[in-house]
């Protein structure tokens, strides 16, 4: 098994990739569409964060909504009144075991409803305030259409370059696999 297999341990351009976005922003955009771009990146990020925070309370409370309705179904359970027999229609009598123990609400299920439903709120909350944050954050850019231009013009001179740069790999890769054989 080798370190590619973790997405954490893999090997990636971001470097090289950051370097060339880097050049582009400094030649390609005018010092308005920088503050532009950076002003609508943190919007976005600050609406995923709290989106995040909101979702993490909202699962929190609802964590606590269904453990307090678990603790008093179970008080309402033990408190009633129930059979301890079965007759049948033949006159045989069966004792019916009491379940109540095992409804009891465990401390092991309260950390794993609050873990669930706060790792639930965190995704749901999250990705809804990255949503939300990415269209504020293209309603800022799409502003001045002038600047707008300028960005998009940038981002596919960008993304070319890219391109360029992941074929010279492929081609690099696809060299030293055949120098192997």
């Amino acid at each position: 098994m080798s370190s590619e297999a973790f997405a954490a341990l893999r090997k990636t351009q971001g470097e090289e990739l950051n370097k060339l976005a880097e050049e582009h922003f400094k030649h390609d955009l005018r010092d308005e569409d920088r503050e532009r771009i950076l002003s609508a990146g943190s919007k976005a990020s600050t609406h995923a964060l709290i989106g995040s925070l909101a979702g993490l309370a909202l699962g929190g409370w609802l964590a606590f909504r269904l453990r307090a309705n678990r603790r008093a179904m179970y008080q309402a359970f033990r408190a009633s009144e129930k059979p301890t027999h079965v007759k049948f229609a033949n006159g045989r009598e069966e004792a019916i075991p009491d379940v109540t123990q095992l409804l009891k609400p465990t401390p092991l299920g309260d950390i794993m409803t609050y873990t669930f439903f706060g790792l639930g709120g965190i995704f749901l909350g999250g990705e809804t305030g990255l949503l939300t944050g990415s269209w504020s954050a293209k309603r800022m850019i799409s502003r001045n259409p002038d600047s707008r231009e300028r960005i998009e013009k940038a981002f596919r001179s960008f993304r070319a370059d890219v391109l360029r740069k992941q074929i010279e790999d492929l081609k690099a890769d696809k060299t030293n696999s055949m120098l192997m054989k």
